[in-house]
């Protein structure tokens, strides 16, 4: 299997209601991904953190694997919510993939 970890930092210029808006829709979005993916497993993102955090989300998957994250990276439904709630909201993406 393979854990394919990302963390963002939502742009500083957004306020805080909109940051949840943001949050909430990256959820939804990335979370709907489960079923459709072929290879993923499971998929979670975290919206909610401790004050001594210095990220705004982090995407927790796994898939079955290196494979299958490559076929997630460009699959049309991961692109469109990639490209519509995510990428224009960021300003940090750090990423960690590994075996586990």
């Amino acid at each position: 299997m393979v854990k394919h970890i990302i963390l963002w930092k939502i742009k500083d210029d957004i306020d805080n209601e909109q940051k949840d808006v943001i949050k909430s829709n990256v959820k939804a979005g990335l979370e709907g991904l489960k079923g459709k993916i072929p290879g993923l497993i499971d998929i979670h993102v975290q919206t909610e953190s401790l004050s001594s955090s210095n990220a705004d989300l982090m995407l927790d998957s796994t898939f079955e694997d290196e494979e299958a994250l490559s076929r997630y990276s460009v699959h049309p439904e991961h692109v469109k919510v990639a490209d519509n709630d995510v990428r224009p909201y960021m300003m940090t993406r750090m990423c960690l993939d590994f075996e586990g």
